[in-house]
């Protein structure tokens, strides 16, 4: 069952604290950060999806990145938002749970997603004859679904775990939602579980996908570096540059965050780097796609010549 004989009612979000916690500044930030992030990834699934020029593996790989991205701001940033301008800082606990689960499989499929465009600028810089045998379009279906029903599976099992405990005195979740971490502290369970399979998940979902990013480029930038002429190298290299940025904007704010040890005052850290986690970087993936991709930038010229 859901609940359980110690737990009645809704939990309690914290929000930011400080003297600027309600201004006017934060809540048109997040609203900026909220509008910025669904129409950048709509035009980017919308130019994909349109031009047959770019169906290929990476953007099919950056459409799924976006679509996650619009489910991942969805999911927060709206509750965040309604938080900050009407000052209700409730959530039901079945509301808690959609949002740990939503959160938790757009992460992880994120992680899996920039591993996979990794291993596919890998094959397509350093073993190009074979490029089109070994990425062809059943490979990268399914190694979209795969990204997908393991990120789901494991959030459900989540849930599943986190449903189970039992919550007595406080119901004050120190995060803006309802993040797994946050929620466990509140518990008057037994948690070694649940901390048991956050270890493993880290080390599975979030260490191995980050080791096939950084093994490809490795690969990547011994071939590049073989090359002749450094008009070819920066050539070459500008083929990955989205990607590479993508990566270390994702991954540094995700792992500095998780990897960060517990204090009692790191609630407003936390709290910090979630937003930049949650809000700024998907708002920056369209960008970053758009403006340092040649490609992606002459679908969007020719598009403004028919208009």
């Amino acid at each position: 069952m859901l609940g359980n004989e110690t737990f009645y009612g809704d939990f309690t979000l914290q929000t930011f604290s400080g003297p600027h916690s309600s201004s006017i500044v934060l809540i048109l930030g997040i609203f900026l950060m909220y509008l910025l992030s669904v129409l950048g990834n709509l035009i980017i699934i919308v130019v994909v999806c349109l031009s047959s020029h770019l169906h290929t593996l990476m953007y099919f790989f950056l459409c799924n990145l976006s679509i996650q991205d619009l489910a991942s701001v969805s999911n927060v940033l709206p509750k965040l938002l309604v938080i900050q301008v009407t000052g209700e800082t409730q959530i039901s606990f079945l509301e808690c749970l959609t949002q740990m689960f939503a959160f938790a499989a757009c992460a992880e499929s994120e992680f899996f997603l920039l591993a996979f465009m990794a291993y596919d600028r890998y094959v397509a810089i350093c073993i190009p004859l074979r490029y089109s045998i070994i990425m062809n379009k059943r490979v990268y279906v399914t190694l979209a679904l795969l990204s997908w029903i393991v990120s789901f599976l494991n959030s459900s099992l989540y849930v599943i775990l986190i449903s189970h405990l039992t919550f007595c005195d406080t119901k004050l979740i120190s995060h803006f939602f309802c993040d797994i971490k946050a929620l466990i502290k509140i518990s008057c369970s037994d948690i070694t579980l649940v901390n048991k399979m956050m270890w493993i998940e880290e080390g599975i979902i979030g260490f191995l996908p980050f080791a096939m990013i950084l093994t490809s480029y490795a690969f990547i930038i011994s071939t590049i570096v073989k090359l002749k002429t450094s008009a070819t190298r920066l050539k070459v290299f500008s083929s990955c540059s989205s990607h590479l940025t993508v990566v270390f904007l994702f991954c540094g704010t995700s792992l500095s965050l998780y990897l960060k040890p517990d204090s009692k005052d790191s609630s407003e850290l936390d709290m910090s780097l979630s937003l930049l986690y949650v809000g700024v970087v998907p708002a920056l993936n369209p960008l970053v796609y758009s403006l340092r991709n040649r490609e992606v930038l002459k679908v969007l010229r020719i598009s403004q010549i028919i208009n």
